[in-house]
């Protein structure tokens, strides 16, 4: 591999980098506010509220079932206004967050689903607040799931982010289509699907490490 190929690389690990570790970390925190209003309005929640939690599940599944190529593209004028430009690694977090947003909501209500009734309650019968049965309860105890839920989330951004490089995001996925597909270079497409792969293991190993340290259980 020459120097020239070894550089492109590394500045397209770099790139997909920029783009995925701001986006996960914004749709995490978006995502869990999501979904924690989706599980506390449920009936028999902590504040339930039928019509809300109702326009908050087509909202989130409307979400979750665009295509993200189609999101890319509808997201263009939006993405233009946040950033000035709708090309280059930086406005890719734009689409790249509000796709996550969604998933990561659905992966927070799930996990906090699992949290027992009972637990929830006998803090409920105390006198705690809504926001602190959430924040001293139900978060804590799901941390495992959520933990795992982030890690899920982060690998399908590395997809996404390859994805967004085929359209002019940057980042190794334009490196693929560039220089491996147009230029017929099989080193570079190769080179590209094994630091993909690489930085999927390191995610997903680091996120069950995380996972199994705070587990109390």
């Amino acid at each position: 591999m020459t120097g020239v190929i070894r550089d492109l690389l590394t500045q397209g690990t770099l790139e997909t980098l920029l783009m995925v570790v701001p986006s996960a970390l914004v749709a995490q925190l978006l995502g869990t506010l999501l979904g924690v209003v989706l599980v506390i309005t449920r009936p028999g929640h902590l504040k339930p509220s039928a019509a809300l939690n109702r326009a908050l599940g087509v909202i989130v599944n409307v979400g979750r079932s665009l295509p993200f190529i189609i999101l890319l593209v509808l997201l263009i004028p939006f993405t233009r206004l946040i950033t000035g430009t709708s090309i280059g690694s930086t406005a890719a977090i734009v689409p790249l967050t509000v796709a996550a947003i969604p998933f990561t909501a659905r992966l927070v209500e799930s996990a906090l689903l699992d949290v027992p009734t009972g637990v929830v309650e006998a803090v409920r019968v105390m006198g705690a607040r809504t926001w602190q049965i959430v924040v001293k309860v139900l978060l804590p105890e799901a941390r495992p799931a959520l933990i795992l839920g982030f890690t899920v989330m982060t690998i399908s951004l590395v997809g996404y982010s390859a994805m967004a490089g085929a359209i002019g995001g940057g980042g190794l996925g334009d490196i693929a289509i560039r220089y491996g597909y147009q230029r017929f270079e099989t080193t570079v497409m190769i080179a590209t699907v094994v630091i993909l792969v690489a930085l999927v293991q390191l995610v997903q190993f680091l996120g069950d490490r995380i996972a199994r340290r705070v587990d109390h259980r």
